[in-house]
């Protein structure tokens, strides 16, 4: 396993910075929306990538973790009636993906968005995203998506798995989904999250069995559906892993568990991430580490500075671990 990012570049320096930092494994997207992406863009865009010296991990297809009202293709969720017409576009995305020589796509099955309740102060007076129930509007409407049944949720996702996974199979293109951030009870805002639980996600990635349908496996919003993240993580590490069906990691930590949680830098968390990196390669996991949200912190540039500490972070726990098994 290897240190990663998805951090959207803001011009050509942000690559070099990459470099520079020893990221050498990238999820990164053409210019553009990926609804309009043709093989050429990818390709290009692959081309300019490894003149970086990096490699291209991974791109994401025109399912976003946004509200369903912000989607390119948002019958494909709704069972519009351009439904066939959305997920043609998405397997001929797939096809252009495999081409390209890119061997991963990232996704989210996510019909409201990523509720939050107002920022948190964190360390050192960093401002922290946070979701706490007693503060959420428990009786907001529903969105576009209307009131949706847990059964007609799944019977979508199913319908959608159908078509792709098999296109993924034949391109030898990974398709990882993220999970729904965070759980949230049945029926809020007219929806069941079924992939906000980890039986949910189970369930999801034995769908139509392929050894490339899997997760985006995002630690912080799979701590974000537990009583106790810290205890209960690892063996979930484990029987995602195990099975082969965790395709990349967003190693992101939390303070509190489900439905009380603020988001926190990997080290101040209540998940122990240094004993969760020994769980991803005691099963095997082969593909990137990459820090998902974090804290919004003071100066010139803030982000880049904060992300450069989660690179490092991995890198040396990376090191450690590859160290220790010397």
């Amino acid at each position: 396993m290897y240190v990663g990012t998805q951090v959207a570049v803001r011009d050509d320096d942000d690559f070099r910075v990459f470099a520079q930092l020893g990221l050498k494994h990238i999820c990164a997207d053409p210019p553009g929306s990926p609804a309009s992406w043709t093989l050429d863009d990818l390709e290009r865009h692959r081309d300019k990538v490894e003149s970086f010296g990096l490699v291209l991990d991974m791109v994401q297809l025109p399912l976003p973790s946004r509200p369903i009202e912000n989607a390119s293709y948002p019958d494909i969720l709704l069972a519009g009636p351009k439904r066939d017409r959305q997920i043609d576009a998405v397997c001929k995305l797939i096809e252009d993906i495999g081409a390209a020589g890119i061997p991963a796509a990232k996704y989210n099955l996510n019909l409201i968005g990523i509720p939050r309740t107002p920022m948190e102060l964190g360390r050192g007076g960093s401002m922290n995203e946070a979701f706490r129930w007693e503060k959420a509007d428990q009786a907001a409407a529903p969105g576009l998506a209307g009131e949706l049944s847990e059964d007609e949720n799944w019977e979508r996702i199913d319908y959608f798995l159908k078509r792709v996974v098999p296109v993924a199979e034949t391109n030898r293109v990974r398709l990882a989904c993220h999970p729904h951030d965070p759980y949230t009870p049945p029926g809020y805002r007219g929806v069941t999250r079924v992939l906000g639980t980890v039986d949910g996600l189970k369930k999801f990635v034995t769908m139509h069995e392929s050894p490339y349908h899997g997760l985006n496996f995002c630690q912080g919003s799979i701590g974000e559906m537990l009583e106790n993240p810290r205890e209960e993580i690892d063996d979930i590490i484990r029987w995602f892993g195990t099975r082969g069906k965790i395709f990349n990691v967003h190693f992101r930590n939390i303070r509190g568990g489900k439905l009380s949680f603020m988001e926190t830098f990997p080290d101040e968390g209540d998940m122990d991430m240094v004993r969760s990196a020994r769980v991803y390669k005691e099963v095997g996991y082969k593909y990137m580490l990459m820090p998902d949200h974090v804290p919004t912190i003071s100066g010139r540039d803030p982000s880049g500075v904060a992300f450069a500490f989660c690179y490092g972070y991995i890198a040396a726990l990376i090191e450690a671990l590859e160290t220790a098994s010397v």
